[in-house]
């Protein structure tokens, strides 16, 4: 039989400190272990022995050695070493060690209860020799005991809370806990206990579950608003000796509407110009916070002036004009404004105003206005066809200051762009410089500038105003069609059938409306015409058969009369053509009928005929054209014989290539300009041309060599009988540095010897360098 047994009394002491008063004897230590007592006996079992089913260990052993766990013990094992024990399960052979002689368990290190609270093992007797199996496998289990070795956490370092202000002793705020790993179930290790370590005497707290609730009434957040509140967790019921852990809570007293509004100052003077809008902010102070500190301001009884609106984001009252105020008519004026807490809180209103009240008072300000003019706008009425310079109106305005400054008139012309009317600049007389006409625009909108007259001008004492002149109409127009009428009349018509209604417009506008008359030439044999008192009238037959060989159009006059005064009138003809129809009327054509001739050959051959001699002859015109263009002799020859000089129809000159024209070099130099030399341009047309006057020596001015050369080419009959441009480049005698083109030049550029431009000062001195600089002799 296997029997364990504990041999650590300190635990035992420790566990359970009524078992030092036991006797110690078998049946004491297993009534400790939940072993049933039998009057001190051991009790046994007729096949094996008793063992218990569990070893009790304390966590955290600090010893040096192993911790003695218990004592396995066989009852085959004789003593003799024949029996091995061996140990099998969690922690077998790591955490715990087993004596194979003894039977002792041992465990190799320290055990915490909150890693693992208890490890099962199996516990088997072996032969030494054979290792046979002595006894079944027995199970059985290792409990750690908790010890005080964990100290309370609060979850969050720091909480934050909330309470309003002025609240009741007792308020709850906040509820904050703390946890312990020890064991709840054994002992006082896991019992916490809550404490305030600061925060008294505003705040305390429940010990059993660390609810943190008001102390102290009347806490005012306008005082003080915010309070730091440490809270203590202990284990062990609070006893000394126990783990403690604390954390801190920030406590912020919301507001609450418990102060009314104030005004600071309650009397306002402020002043304002004549020139109206805000005029000042007046403001009340509230020590309240967000919707407790909203304030409405009022004008005591209102006022027909001032009044005063709530800035939402500055809590103040803005006093604004509600019309113009007026130094000269009054100057002061005086009223109360009243704020009030928008939001009222029901607790706090008995015995409190939450109102307040202050005087304002208002001077008004004298500034310089503008002109003001009697009307605003003008609306004057004038008859079209008014000659230049009649009256239109009078516009008047006038300087309201105490002084009443002179003001002068005048139009702004962007408004008037057709110059129509003028003001005279004094009295504001309106009078028209052109004659109106109500057809072109009934109505003319002007501006009217008033300015007043000063030492110095000022734009802003300048007002304008619209005038509107309505132009009145006048019968000076008389009616017409209402539009063009195409009528036909069929050649089977019958008399007396109609044949076209025609109305009228009329551009007048009479105040009665319009009323037309409309009538026809009595004698007229082929029509009649019909008032039908309606504007309109119908053109009748007179006749029936009508013949396109006869007539094939009719002009036929209509007298249109209005009824206004003076009466017009005009003529508008209506055409009638003469058209063939169908038997329903309907107009089938209208083309006059071809009548035969007596060769045989209608008038529509004859235009074919007269068409096509016409075409005939104009190719005939076009081929002599032609052949006449190409035995003209052409101006320019060849590509190659291009020329500077001549630009006629059609041709275009040769540029500054062109040299067979004209002979540039006489042009340079007029005294060796051969005389009977030709042009090569065109054909001689005189067997002894015409010999040219020598030009004008002796420094001959470059104006009077183009003119002479103007008349030679004038009066010369050998000139070509067409426009040609001559370009002279004539640079004078009498320049000291001659000719600088290398045209016509006797010498070549190697020839030259420009030493002589260094002479000719700083101006040459880039010439001289770049022709000196390529002089054959100076190079190296």
């Amino acid at each position: 039989m296997i029997t364990n047994q504990i041999l650590l009394l300190l635990m035992l002491s420790i566990l359970w400190p009524s078992a030092a008063a036991l006797p110690f004897t078998p049946g004491n230590i297993g009534n400790l272990f939940g072993m049933p007592e039998s009057d001190g006996r051991i009790l046994q079992r007729s096949k094996r022995g008793w063992m218990w089913n569990q070893f009790f260990l304390l966590e955290e052993y600090t010893g040096n050695d192993h911790q003695y766990v218990g004592k396995l013990h066989s009852n085959m094992d004789r003593g003799d070493g024949n029996v091995k024990y061996v140990l099998t399960g969690d922690g077998a052979g790591t955490l715990f060690l087993i004596d194979e002689k003894s039977g002792d368990i041992h465990a190799t290190k320290r055990l915490d209860r909150e890693e693992k609270a208890m490890y099962t093992l199996h516990a088997k007797v072996l032969d030494r020799n054979t290792n046979a199996e002595l006894e079944p496998d027995t199970e059985f289990n290792i409990k750690i005991h908790d010890i005080n070795d964990n100290a309370p956490k609060f979850a969050k370092d720091i909480y934050f809370a909330s309470v309003p202000e002025m609240s009741e002793v007792g308020t709850s705020v906040v509820t904050v806990t703390a946890t312990d790993a020890d064991d709840q179930t054994y002992g006082n290790s896991a019992k916490l206990v809550y404490s305030i370590l600061q925060g008294q005497p505003y705040f305390s707290v429940d010990s059993e579950n660390g609810t943190i609730k008001t102390a102290l009434s009347g806490m005012d957040r306008e005082v003080k608003e915010n309070y730091q509140v440490v809270i203590q967790a202990k284990d062990m019921a609070g006893q000394m000796g126990g783990l403690s852990g604390t954390t801190t809570v920030s406590i912020t007293l919301s507001d609450v509407n418990d102060s009314p509004p104030r005004f600071a100052n309650r009397k306002g003077p402020f002043s304002s110009a004549e020139i109206g809008g805000a005029i000042g902010r007046i403001k009340a102070d509230d020590p309240d916070d967000g919707r407790n500190a909203e304030m409405e301001y009022s004008i005591v009884g209102g006022h027909d002036t001032f009044n005063i609106i709530t800035d939402q984001m500055t809590q103040e009252g803005i006093i604004v004009i509600k019309k113009a105020l007026d130094y000269e008519s009054k100057r002061d004026y005086e009223f109360r404004v009243e704020v009030k807490n928008t939001y009222l809180d029901a607790r706090f209103i008995h015995g409190l105003q939450f109102k307040d009240y202050a005087t304002v008072k208002v001077t008004v300000e004298d500034v310089d206005e503008s002109p003001v003019f009697t009307r605003n706008p003008y609306i004057i009425e004038v008859h079209e066809d008014t000659a230049a310079g009649s009256f239109v109106g009078v516009v008047s305005a006038r300087d309201p200051d105490a002084d009443n400054k002179l003001v002068k008139y005048s139009i702004d012309r962007h408004t008037d762009l057709e110059r129509l009317f003028n003001i005279d600049s004094m009295n504001g007389t309106i009078t028209t410089l052109k004659a109106l006409d109500r057809e072109m625009s009934k109505w003319h909108n002007i501006s009217v500038v008033a300015t007043e007259i000063s030492k110095y001008y000022n734009p802003r004492q300048t007002t304008r105003v619209p005038v509107f002149i309505k132009v009145l109409d006048v019968n000076d127009n008389a009616p017409e069609f209402a539009m063009s009428y195409d009528t036909f009349v069929c050649e089977s018509i019958k008399a007396g059938e109609l044949i076209q209604t025609i109305s009228a417009v009329d551009t007048d506008e009479p105040l009665v409306g319009h009323k037309f008359v409309f009538s026809i030439s009595a004698s007229n044999p082929n029509f009649s015409i019909e008032d039908r008192d309606d504007n309109t009238a119908n053109i009748l037959t007179r006749r029936g058969g009508f013949s396109r060989r006869e007539m094939s159009m009719y002009f036929l006059p209509v007298v249109i009369s209005d009824n206004d005064y003076p009466i017009q009138s005009s003529t508008s003809t209506l055409i009638v053509r003469v058209c063939a129809c169908d038997s329903q009327g309907k107009m089938q054509s209208c083309n006059p009928e071809v009548l035969p001739f007596s060769d045989g050959l209608t008038t529509g051959a004859l235009v074919a005929i007269l068409l096509c001699v016409i075409i005939l002859l104009m190719i005939v015109v076009l081929f002599a054209a032609l052949r006449r263009q190409r035995k003209k002799e052409p101006l320019i020859i060849s590509k190659e014989d291009v020329r500077d000089n001549v630009v006629s129809y059609n041709d275009e000159g040769g540029g500054e290539e062109d040299t067979q024209a004209f002979d540039i070099g006489t042009l340079r130099n007029p005294e060796v300009m051969d005389a009977n030399k030709l042009r090569r341009d065109i054909i001689p047309e005189m067997l002894f041309p015409f010999r040219r006057t020598s030009p004008i020596k002796d420094n001959t001015d470059v104006r009077d060599f183009i003119t002479g050369r103007l008349q030679e080419n004038d009066s010369d009959p050998t000139a070509p009988p067409y426009d040609s441009l001559a370009t002279y480049a004539y640079e004078g005698s009498g320049s000291l540095a001659e000719s600088l083109s290398s045209l016509e030049s006797g010498a070549t550029e190697g020839d030259q010897d420009y030493d002589y431009l260094s002479n000719w000062g700083p101006q040459f001195k880039k010439l001289a360098e770049m022709y000196i600089g390529k002089s054959p002799d100076r190079e190296t």
